[in-house]
């Protein structure tokens, strides 16, 4: 199991959705968060300006069999952004108390 981040900008959503959705992954957490990074040109810290821009950080839980196709979903829609893929140790639905591969 792994967690598979991704933080891409707000406008390439929809086509993330769309792309996720033909790679049959269904469930998503989706936040806004403000990403920073220095301005372009910039060489070092020191005396820096940094540039705030507001993203989106989408969480999807998956399966091994579907960490390529939601990676490939991702790469192929995102224009920009990271991508972080995670080990999941353990996940609990709440709701039936079912853990593992099948909670996700």
């Amino acid at each position: 199991m792994k967690l598979i981040e991704a933080v891409i900008p707000p406008e390439r959503l929809d086509a993330v959705k769309e792309a996720l959705r033909a790679a049959e992954i269904h469930r998503m957490t989706v936040s806004e968060v403000q990403g920073l990074s220095l301005t372009k040109g910039e060489e070092g810290l020191e005396g820096s300006d940094y540039a705030p821009r507001l993203m989106l950080r989408i969480e999807i839980g998956v399966n091994e069999g579907f960490v390529r196709p939601t990676m490939q979903a991702l790469l192929q829609e995102a224009q920009g952004g990271k991508v972080f893929v995670i080990p999941l140790h353990e996940v609990v639905r709440i709701r039936t108390g079912e853990r593992g591969p099948e909670a996700i």
